[in-house]
């Protein structure tokens, strides 16, 4: 019987013949930490009496969730991070450089077939580039610090076979969303997802990122893809060293194998307080939002700012709207000003913030007001996920966002297409 990718990564790493349900002790080629969570790793480090890292040039901590900080508690933990980062001589990706699983995939960290922890449940977002990428608990960050290796269970696999092409108007966000609408929230805990068709080969690299980052919203441990020629393209500019991609094998055993047809697909939206009360754009159409999000590590890429700037270019957004812009990394921000995108956004009336996490996870830069309704490209709208639990947060694609600002209720993007 064939092997999953999630099987085949994990096989060579413990160097057993891992299958489905068992458990193996693997190593790992990466292990990160950010600033809600490395704090508490390194405490857990020094009270394991770690005497270093494995590998200094494979552990990364990323200040990113409360960045600058808002807090004088927060500036504390986050002087404890540079002073453990400077004693160890691990990589430190300070404030303003990005969120974390924007920098590991672009500073070359990871890469086909590589075995990847982080403390963040998002880090499943480089499957996308072919990496078994999960998230673990700030202890377990611990122990891979200092062992370079981690226990797992082989997650069973469900495989998504997405046929047809997305329309006009119709993103990766739209199609996760979607899928976890079907799937439910927890359809497929503690499962690897594998996502294969048609519809994902013509998406680019970013907007595969998007899709494996919510992978984690369907409970699943990873979100797979294979590394076709667009991955390793992508792999190649942003690093020289090399990786072995990694596919299933066609007599795989999968746990479900659910196909779908895109091709009518409608822009989506996830409806407060879970993030699977998914329905078309066209059901929540008109409702009233004061507050837009676009950024995160889900949609804070170059690519999404280009959608929502091509939506926003020579409009105004709404009198009782606010915007907040977070690209997802210092170079995205640069990328985005080289190329006038960041302009675009600013003289429509946007309010750019700092590379980071804040306004997804409700730590600053745009904390909603008592009874306000959000629009954003964030992973999660749980209630007090953005720092206020009277609040009500709508998740959409950036071109949902962008058209939304314009008009101060949900609006479907196409309407302002060219």
């Amino acid at each position: 019987m064939g092997k999953t990718i999630a099987e085949k990564i994990l096989s060579a790493k413990s160097g057993q013949d891992a299958r489905a349900n068992e458990i193996v002790v693997a190593d790992l080629d990466f292990v990160m930490g950010q600033d809600g969570t490395s704090p508490l790793a390194i405490q857990a480090f020094e009270e394991m009496q770690g005497d270093g890292p494995f590998d200094p040039r494979r552990v990364a901590m990323v200040i990113d969730h409360s960045a600058p900080s808002p807090l004088e508690g927060v500036s504390r933990l986050h002087a404890k991070m540079r002073d453990f980062a400077r004693r160890y001589g691990i990589i430190l990706y300070d404030i303003g450089e990005g969120v974390c699983h924007q920098l590991l995939p672009e500073k070359g960290h990871v890469g086909p077939g590589s075995l990847v922890i982080g403390a963040d449940s998002h880090t499943c977002t480089y499957g996308a580039i072919n990496a078994f990428a999960t998230g673990v608990g700030s202890t377990d960050l611990a122990a891979g610090i200092i062992s370079g290796k981690m226990w797992f269970k082989v997650p069973e696999t469900i495989k998504f076979v997405i046929n047809g092409r997305l329309p006009k108007g119709v993103y990766s966000k739209d199609l996760i969303l979607y899928l976890i609408g079907d799937v439910t929230a927890d359809g497929a805990t503690y499962m690897a997802a594998e996502y294969t068709g048609e519809a994902i080969k013509t998406l680019s690299v970013e907007a595969r990122f998007t899709i494996s980052n919510m992978a984690i919203e369907m409970g699943a441990k990873v979100g797979l893809m294979e590394a076709d020629e667009k991955t390793m393209e992508w792999v190649r500019k942003h690093t020289d060293r090399t990786f072995e991609p990694v596919e299933a094998d066609p007599d795989a055993a999968y746990a479900a194998v659910k196909e779908y047809d895109v091709s009518e697909l409608e822009p989506q939206v996830a409806k407060p307080h879970t993030v699977d009360n998914v329905v078309p754009v066209s059901q929540v159409a008109g409702t009233p939002v004061q507050q837009g999000v676009i950024g995160t590590c889900t949609n804070g890429r170059l690519e999404d700012l280009r959608v929502a700037a091509s939506i926003l270019e020579g409009r105004k957004i709404h009198p009782n709207f606010r915007l907040i812009v977070a690209p997802a990394s210092r170079q995205v921000m640069l990328d985005a000003i080289r190329e006038g995108v960041l302009q675009t956004l600013i003289e429509a009336g946007a309010a750019v913030v700092t590379p980071g996490c804040g306004p997804c996870v409700g730590t600053h830069n745009g904390i909603p007001s008592d009874g306000e309704s959000v629009i954003s490209t964030a992973n999660r709208n749980f209630k007090g996920r953005m720092g206020n639990n009277k609040a009500f947060i709508y998740l959409g694609s950036p071109a949902t966002v962008a058209a939304s600002a314009i008009t101060g209720i949900i609006t479907d993007p196409r309407e302002f297409l060219k």
